[in-house]
């Protein structure tokens, strides 16, 4: 795999049982990579490391006024300085090539993985961690992938001239092969403790990261409150956790490299020092005391890598442990599904709860439990974030559909949705059916305001549709956000829409138009809102009430307010003594029942309202009107 032929056709299926297991899957699947860049390696060091043969052959040759040694002597030399030359470019070739694919594939792995859960990701992994594997970890793990090549080829080498050593010149060889395993290991003994600091480091460096994000993400309400100088105190106290983390990770890592370089330079005393004596023995000549020395610096080099991966695999170690728990997720589904590709069309069911949405019409749901809207909300979906019976959409079980046709049959938007970074025409550009446009989502969804403020805060942006919207949509209100978010879920006109309460963020004016605008563009395709509003359900065609995890009423706004005290509880936001008082028959209030407020545009009740108490009544006109 080359960088040009990025991205994986198949990125494959991860070993994710633990982080050595998949750094050891990750170098696996690079193996083709791996071989070159120990190839490649192996000239490099090697003709690095013939150097100071030749450097002694010719030394000797002057000694002994050998023009022929000398002469033959220079051309090795030639020969190892051009595989020096060439396996240095081509090793780091193959190096960043390694290092850029070995990323890409956990990148690839992760987007993966992402679209695959959905939702359910965030609920189970903070969106932070994710965030932190696919960018920064990636790196380190795609480090120690390169690096294991480069750290064979340079054992290789070592070895090898040991044993050169050792047939060449074997007093002095024998120093050497005892010294040099003693050099290898003496940083083992550290290397824990300097993991430690720096899984430490890595731990704080998040912390004031998340700090920070939350700050930003929050500086509309901050300034609110007043609250900028205490969270800039607590991102200052983190940053300098962060510092002392840092130096503290740094003086271990530079006690490591100090005895990289010590150690090497006593042996190399000792190598003088021995050859010395054995030179004025007349047991070695000139040329030979200097290829032993000149062999012994140049060492100095590939013992490095030593160093090297040893850094590079306590700092990937905890980025494979972060990537391999992302990527063990799983869905409580099979994402394959065992029927053939196809968006069935009917009523939408839900067997656990008994929620039966019909085609083709507007159903609300009311829900006790605002977590249990959202699982059931998943359910509906056909991505459940947990084990259970599926949901059904024209009989048909989505899990048993591929994950793409069941997202294709059935939209979920979440409570919160996410608005991406860019114009608000590649915000609507989304797999579509075609028959919403975009201009009648926005319309729908009440948008025309945001329209205006778009187009003001964009400089250059003639066309609304070009402004450009800021990450997570952070320039704009709660409301804005949450209807720009509601007309992209227009605009791919789905078999099946479930809302997660879509106006949650809105006024009573805006949320009464907003309920017509959705009901006349989803006329005949079925719609699922979960949501407590007054006017939401008011122009529902049917509403289902779940205050635990089973269907307890089904009807209408109005008739549920007085057969269903739990329903109007919810509703109403009743206390527990008005609650207590209907259902013992004694309402807090009484006389002639009040219209609705006008500004839902449907003008006074019916009669089917005289039976509502003055409370009610006065706790709907103020939802209403303060919404």
């Amino acid at each position: 795999m080359q960088i040009q032929d990025l991205p994986y056709p198949d990125p494959g299926v991860p070993d994710a049982r633990s982080g050595p297991r998949f750094l050891w899957w990750l170098f696996r699947n690079q193996l083709g990579g791996q071989l070159k860049s120990l190839a490649w390696g192996l000239l490099h060091f090697a003709s690095v490391s013939a150097l100071p043969f030749c450097v002694g052959l010719a030394i000797q040759a002057v000694v002994d006024r050998s023009g022929t040694r000398l002469a033959l002597a220079g051309g090795v030399m030639v020969l190892c300085c051009v595989g020096n030359a060439l396996g240095d470019t081509f090793l780091h070739r193959a190096a960043v090539t390694n290092w850029i694919t070995a990323a890409a594939r956990v990148q690839q792995l992760l987007a993966h993985r992402t679209a695959l859960l959905g939702s359910a990701l965030t609920r189970r992994v903070a969106a932070g961690e994710v965030v932190a594997v696919s960018t920064g970890d990636v790196e380190k793990i795609g480090w120690f992938v390169e690096a294991v090549s480069r750290f064979t080829a340079a054992a290789v080498t070592i070895v090898l001239v040991c044993v050169a050593l050792v047939v060449y010149q074997p007093a002095l060889g024998v120093v050497v092969v005892v010294g040099l395993p003693v050099l290898a290991v003496a940083v083992l003994p550290l290397l824990p403790r300097a993991t430690r600091r720096a899984d430490v480091q890595r731990d704080k460096a998040g912390r004031a990261t998340e700090l920070a994000s939350d700050t930003v993400a929050g500086l509309r309400v901050l300034r609110g409150i007043g609250g900028e100088e205490l969270f800039l105190d607590r991102y200052r106290d983190a940053s300098q956790e962060v510092r002392h983390a840092a130096v503290r990770s740094a003086r271990m890592w530079s006690l490591i490299s100090a005895i990289q370089v010590l150690l090497p330079g006593l042996l190399l005393i000792a190598v003088v020092w021995h050859g010395v004596h054995l030179a004025r023995e007349g047991r070695i000549g000139v040329g030979e005391l200097v290829t032993v020395y000149s062999s012994v610096m140049i060492l100095t080099y590939p013992l490095r890598h030593f160093e090297e991966i040893a850094m590079a695999y306590s700092f990937s170690r905890p980025s494979a442990k972060r990537a391999a728990r992302v990527l063990s997720l799983e869905r409580a589904t099979d994402s394959g599904g065992s029927r053939p590709a196809e968006t069935p069309a009917g009523d939408l069911y839900d067997p656990a709860t008994g929620l039966l949405a019909p085609a083709g019409r507007l159903t609300a749901v009311v829900c006790g439990d605002p977590d249990a809207a959202g699982r059931l909300a998943e359910r509906l979906g056909g991505h459940p974030s947990e084990q259970g019976a599926s949901a059904l959409l024209g009989g048909v079980p989505l899990d048993e559909l591929p994950l793409k046709s069941a997202r294709t049959a059935v939209l979920v938007q979440d409570k919160d949705p996410v608005l991406l970074s860019g114009t608000l025409r590649e915000l609507l550009d989304v797999p579509a059916s075609g028959a919403v446009t975009a201009e009648d989502a926005l319309a729908a969804a009440q948008c025309g305001d945001v329209l205006t403020a778009l187009a003001q805060g964009s400089l250059g942006a003639d066309d609304p549709m070009d402004a450009r919207i800021t990450e997570r949509g952070r320039s704009l209100s709660g409301g804005q956000r949450q209807r720009l978010a509601l007309a992209r879920s227009l605009i791919t006109d789905p078999e099946a829409l479930v809302l997660d309460e879509p106006t949650s963020a809105v006024d009573s004016h805006t949320e009464a138009r907003i309920a017509e605008g959705v009901g006349a563009l989803r006329a005949g395709r079925t719609t699922v809102v979960f949501t407590s509003s007054p006017l939401l359900l008011d122009r529902a065609d049917r509403i289902v009430f779940l205050p635990d995890d089973e269907v307890a009423a089904v009807g209408v706004h109005r008739e549920l307010l007085q057969t269903e005290p739990r329903y109007r509880a919810v509703v109403t936001r009743e206390t527990d003594e008005e609650t207590a008082a209907h259902r013992n028959g004694t309402p807090a209030g009484s006389g002639p029942a009040k219209p609705l407020p006008d500004d839902r545009g449907d003008g006074p009740t019916d009669g089917r309202d005289d039976a509502l108490s003055d409370d009610v009544l006065h706790r709907l006109e103020e939802i209403e009107e303060t919404a």
